[in-house]
């Protein structure tokens, strides 16, 4: 849950490479978690001083650094400190407001993502921007949040038998990056089963809510292809990419997160052409529901023209009007009074306008 928003405007003036942290203050704390493994073991621990991560650097086994929290921006700097990473690398990952991008340097990787979770209850979706560093042997991933999004990729390094165990940071990295992107099919699904509503809604009992919730359905399709359509760009530079720190069997698992990604975005497009079909539905109703009244008042219309007509006639204060002095002539009046709108009522009838 955010709590304050620290902007772009807030690093107007500083030179390139300042940090400053840019996007939602979340309430996550700080901190660094470590998972170091080979084939043989694979040790988790908190880290509560950086100076604990040099022992890293050099390490023949695997490291996964999770940074999570981004508010504290001298623990961000000084892991880039550590590692060696360019100032204007770490300037991108303490701004949130990134577009999904992959950079290739000499001695890393950087990467750049969002990670798009639909929120329980009433559909919406949760955006966290996750930013990676891969090393030779070590994977630096930066999170806005606390949150057991990777507790599927844990469960797998607790496993000895598991491909990711044996296996380089690149490996780490593909698995990082399919988790992230096949939250778009849970994302998918959530949805699903909201348009489902919305067009029942549509169908049987179209209110002003049921626009209010197709526009906001629309606002959300909107926001996620545009965070979602440039990760396949990202994995095509990626696949694009002769560095050395990507191994070639792990071509072919990044094609098959960009087949995912792809997927998920034609899925997107797909119901956001739904909802734009449900929305000229919703005004289609509305307006038939429209023309049914005005047709109901121009029948009443209709009848009361003629008697009123004849009331207006016969209301009138002259002294010579020779029906009034007939004896059945209020009788008269009353039976016009009844034939006119049954006349008028089978003739509507037989032209099916009621």
């Amino acid at each position: 849950m955010s709590d304050s928003l620290s902007t772009v405007s807030d690093k107007l003036g500083m030179p390139p490479g300042a940090l400053v942290h840019v996007g939602n203050v979340h309430e996550a704390v700080t901190r660094l978690f470590v998972v170091d493994y080979t084939s043989e073991y694979a040790n988790e621990h908190s880290i509560q001083s950086i100076d604990e991560l040099r022992q890293y650097r050099n390490s023949s086994s695997i490291t996964w650094v999770i940074i999570e929290g981004l508010t504290d921006v001298g623990v961000v700097e000084d892991v880039g400190k550590m590692f060696d990473i360019h100032p204007l690398v770490l300037e991108d990952i303490l701004n949130t407001h990134q577009r999904p991008k992959f950079e290739e340097y000499d001695d890393y990787l950087f990467i750049v993502l969002k990670c798009l979770m639909p929120e329980k209850g009433e559909f919406s979706v949760n955006y966290e921007q996750i930013s990676l560093l891969v090393l030779r042997n070590v994977v630096l991933m930066f999170k806005e949040k606390t949150d057991d999004l990777f507790n599927p990729l844990l469960k797998q390094l607790r496993n000895s038998k598991g491909r990711l165990r044996s296996s380089g940071s690149d490996y780490l990295t593909y698995s990082v990056l399919d988790n992230i992107v096949d939250q778009g099919f849970l994302l998918i699904d959530a949805l699903d089963e909201t348009v489902i509503l919305v067009e029942s809604d549509v169908y049987d009992n179209p209110t002003p809510a049921t626009l209010n919730q197709i526009q906001r359905l629309k606002r959300e399709m909107i926001n996620v292809r545009r965070n979602m359509s440039p990760v396949r760009e990202m994995l095509a530079a990626m696949l694009r990419s002769e560095s050395p720190l990507i191994h070639e069997q792990t071509y072919l698992y990044l094609r098959d997160v960009s087949d995912h990604s792809l997927r998920v975005i034609e899925s997107v497009e797909s119901y956001r052409d739904i909802l734009s079909g449900l929305l000229e539905i919703y005004i289609s109703s509305i307006s038939n529901k429209m023309n049914e009244v005005m047709k109901v008042l121009t029948v009443f219309a209709s009848i009361f023209i003629p008697l009123t007509f004849l009331a207006g006639i016969y209301g009138m204060n002259f002294e010579y009007m020779p029906e009034l002095h007939w004896k059945w002539a209020y009788p008269a009046l009353w039976v016009a009074f009844i034939t006119i709108p049954a006349v008028l009522l089978v003739y509507f009838k037989k032209k099916k306008w009621l």
